[in-house]
């Protein structure tokens, strides 16, 4: 629009980190309020995950949020060989971890940050426009059976010049926040 709001960056850590004895990749997801907005309602967000370099899963998922007056911090370690996820939550008011809960999980699981990178990993050149990618993804204490649809090709311009893109679109609920199927679209480079 006319007024940016907030600004959001990914970054992925070029050290290899040691999550549940595995190497894995950490990657952050950074969103925050600026300018006029940030004095109406302050955000200061980090949603991260260690992810396995070899299986593509997440070994642990992170989320600290600040907003306004609002705060949660969240901790889900994935064990994999037991098919569990071991939720655990700050507690703001007593100022400690609440007691871990433990989630089934079924395999090959993502967070909704490794499930991004997740998607770097799919060979889309036998995939076509109306495909359907389908994710299991573990957030909120749930097991999410997330699908994408794949929209097309497109060549963006960009200020690193001209990078050939698949478009794909999470098929989202209808509610006060997404207008129907195709709210959102996500452009990744064709690479």
């Amino acid at each position: 629009g006319f007024v940016n709001a907030a600004n959001a960056r990914m970054v992925i850590s070029d050290k290899v980190h040691y999550m549940n004895g595995k190497p894995c990749y950490k990657m952050d997801v950074f969103g925050e309020s600026i300018g006029m907005f940030d004095l109406f309602l302050r955000i200061r967000d980090n949603w991260g995950t260690y992810f396995d370099t070899a299986k593509v899963v997440p070994q642990r998922f992170y989320r600290h949020i600040e907003e306004g007056k609002y705060r949660k911090h969240e901790i889900v370690d994935f064990d994999h060989s037991s098919g569990q996820a071991r939720f655990r939550v700050f507690s703001n008011s007593q100022q400690k971890w609440k007691p871990e809960e433990k989630f089934p999980i079924p395999g090959k699981i993502q967070d909704l940050v490794s499930g991004y990178y997740y998607l770097r990993t799919i060979d889309f050149s036998k995939r076509k426009a109306g495909d359907i990618i389908k994710l299991d993804a573990f957030f909120d204490k749930e097991v999410y059976d997330f699908k994408i649809r794949i929209v097309g090709r497109e060549e963006v311009k960009t200020k690193l010049g001209k990078i050939r893109s698949i478009v794909i679109s999470p098929i989202m609920p209808e509610n006060s926040l997404f207008d129907g199927e195709n709210s959102i679209r996500i452009w990744i480079s064709d690479d």
